[in-house]
């Protein structure tokens, strides 16, 4: 009997672990889309054209109506993706698509997660390995934290520059898939420079878990990916820079691929 799942099916936390080990990059790159955006078939297209590209992961975000983490590019997206009718369902069916190329981390807020019975479940069938949720406390985490290694879904929490190192340490023992590492106090964005201080931002975080390091926010040019991972970073996020590209029709294919080559 033919299995029904994503070929890529498996448990989202191998899944992750083995698309940043065999990147073939000096870091693994994760561009940001937003489900239904411009439309739900074009933001399918979008998410092939990072794959083909050369995107190791992608990011998945769910449209919501008050995304407090999200600067100006994405908020705009996410607003137009709901006046067209975007649902969760329909953006995991583009997961569904994704799945079969390359691992899919679902980026929503806590409020969709709670309006879902088995939000978990959900993501796990549609092909989903991972979970990013911005509005999560660390402490009202772990009931989701549970239902995620249940279902096979890594939970990737989110640290900041100004994190404390208490704090830091707890996330980084319960951290799953990746550590987020915001590069920035601050909403995402494109910046036309990057903090000098990051570099010390990844070590803090890479010295207080055992899963790989990420970096995102702010990340516009290759030249700010390349870096990031000089600085150690383990993958780099990308979102607003791409976001942006959508929005204006520009060929986000050849910028994934400028984004590739600069992690090569």
């Amino acid at each position: 009997m033919t299995d029904p799942r994503p070929q890529s099916a498996g448990r989202g936390p191998e899944r992750i672990a083995a698309a940043f080990a065999d990147s073939g990059k000096r870091a693994a790159l994760m561009p940001y889309l937003m489900g239904g955006f411009p439309d739900m078939e074009a933001s399918r297209e979008i998410g092939l054209a990072y794959a083909d590209g050369g995107a190791d992961l992608v990011e998945l975000g769910v449209p919501f109506s008050d995304p407090l983490a999200d600067g100006p590019v994405i908020q705009a997206a996410g607003t137009a993706a709901l006046k067209a009718g975007a649902t969760t369902a329909a953006v995991l069916g583009v997961c569904e698509t994704l799945a079969h190329r390359l691992p899919v981390v679902i980026m929503c807020y806590a409020n969709l997660v709670l309006a879902h019975d088995d939000f978990p479940g959900r993501i796990a069938a549609a092909g989903a390995a991972g979970l990013i949720v911005p509005d999560l406390p660390l402490e009202e985490a772990p009931p989701l934290l549970d239902a995620c290694d249940a279902a096979g879904v890594a939970l990737v929490p989110l640290v900041a520059p100004t994190t404390p190192d208490a704090r830091l340490e707890a996330i980084g023992r319960r951290a799953r898939g990746f550590i987020y590492t915001v590069s920035v106090t601050g909403t995402t964005g494109e910046r036309d420079a990057l903090a000098d201080t990051f570099a010390a931002t990844i070590e803090r975080a890479r010295s207080r878990t055992d899963v790989p390091v990420a970096l995102g926010f702010g990340i516009a040019t290759p030249a700010h990916a390349a870096q990031a991972a000089a600085a150690g970073a383990d993958g780099v996020i990308v979102g607003s820079r791409l976001v942006r590209a959508a929005a204006e029709g520009e060929d986000v294919r050849a910028l994934v691929e400028g984004f590739a080559g600069a992690l090569r």
